[in-house]
């Protein structure tokens, strides 16, 4: 609907004349610095989105040092896990005020130097950043921290001096092995992501260390967190010679085991009645294979919520020692471990 005026923005002395206050005022209202009675400020805000004003961010930024944006660096957008987990960090920094800006890396070390570097050159707050590697993004990592405040979310460099919060890897694949060794499995493949970002390594390390001391045979491969991989290695598993044959197909995340359990399907390999299968993260495509997959779910909201409150505290604290927080996993059972019975009691 027309106001009547031009396409131009509003003006604060449009808006102080619209409900009859001076432009302080109004600019008190709107930057949300003093207190002011509710009945005005209602007045002043319905007034400004009547009309149509929008704040002068670059001048807002200026006055206040701060531009209420925040960097999040991403190693790749293309895993579902990822775009869940920036959802959640948008919906809490927003809780907070903060605006986001996206970037992705591509599994890269490089582009992620370039990608923070950019990043504040646009002058955000501060940073939240998945590390593409515990190695290779250490150095850029650090030097980042020494100019602005950096979180690192879902993946850790132990080397670095900055807040962060993952999951507890190591328990989330206990879980999933118990939960297969208590439905009799023994002999496992295991299909991991190759390189040093933590996640991977944290995995790929628990699952060893409890193979070692409880499974009758355990093997590992190495890949990406790719749906081919899953198919390929999968395909390898089941014609492998009978000594090596796994019982259990132990995937380091859900894209690796649904790769896995369409292969298998495609075999003609029952899962779970032959072959078990488990993921890590429990995306959305979990649930939608066929047979939906086991596996272990990240507290994602937990995750966003406690690395823009990590931020937060350090934006206002810069000194401050730096936290790592770990959160539980839980175990998620579906039908690539356990025979679901119909409602007419057939297997499904």
């Amino acid at each position: 609907m027309s106001n009547g005026r031009d396409a131009r923005p509003a003006t604060l002395r449009e808006v102080a004349e619209a409900v009859g206050c001076s432009v302080a005022t109004v600019s008190r209202v709107l930057a949300g610095d003093r207190p002011v009675g509710p009945d005005l400020a209602r007045r002043v805000q319905q007034a400004a989105r009547d009309l149509g004003y929008l704040p002068n961010q670059v001048a807002r930024a200026l006055r206040s040092r701060s531009t209420a944006t925040v960097g999040l660096v991403l190693p790749q957008i293309t895993n579902p896990f990822f775009p869940s987990l920036m959802r959640e960090v948008e919906r809490a920094l927003h809780e907070q005020g903060r605006a986001l800006l996206l970037a992705d890396s591509a599994d890269d070390p490089a582009l992620e130097a370039e990608r923070v570097e950019l990043l504040i050159a646009r002058q955000v707050d501060g940073l939240i950043v998945a590390p593409v590697d515990q190695e290779r993004s250490m150095a850029t990592l650090a030097k980042a921290a020494a100019r602005v405040p950096v979180v690192l979310l879902d993946r850790s460099v132990d080397e670095v001096q900055a807040d962060a919060v993952t999951v507890d890897n190591a328990a989330g694949m206990r879980l999933l092995l118990e939960h297969l060794k208590a439905l009799g499995h023994s002999r496992f493949w295991f299909l991991g992501a190759a390189g040093d970002a933590s996640a991977a390594v944290e995995r790929r390390a628990a699952f060893q260390d409890w193979a070692v001391r409880h499974a009758g045979f355990w093997r590992v491969e190495l890949g990406d967190f790719s749906v081919r991989f899953g198919q390929h290695t999968a395909g390898r598993a089941v014609t492998a010679p009978a000594a090596q044959r796994p019982d259990a197909i132990v995937c380091a995340n859900d894209l690796i085991a649904a790769g896995a359990v369409q292969r298998l399907r495609e075999l003609g390999v029952s899962v779970p009645g032959e072959l078990a299968v488990t993921g890590f993260d429990d995306i959305d495509l979990a649930s939608l294979t066929s047979p939906g997959l086991t596996t272990v779910r990240q507290p994602n909201r937990e995750l966003a919520a406690e690395a823009a409150r990590m931020l937060a505290a350090r934006i206002h604290q810069p000194e401050a020692a730096a936290r790592a927080v770990r959160l539980t996993p839980t175990l998620v059972a579906r039908g690539s471990t356990v025979v679901v019975q119909s409602p007419q009691g057939s297997t499904l």
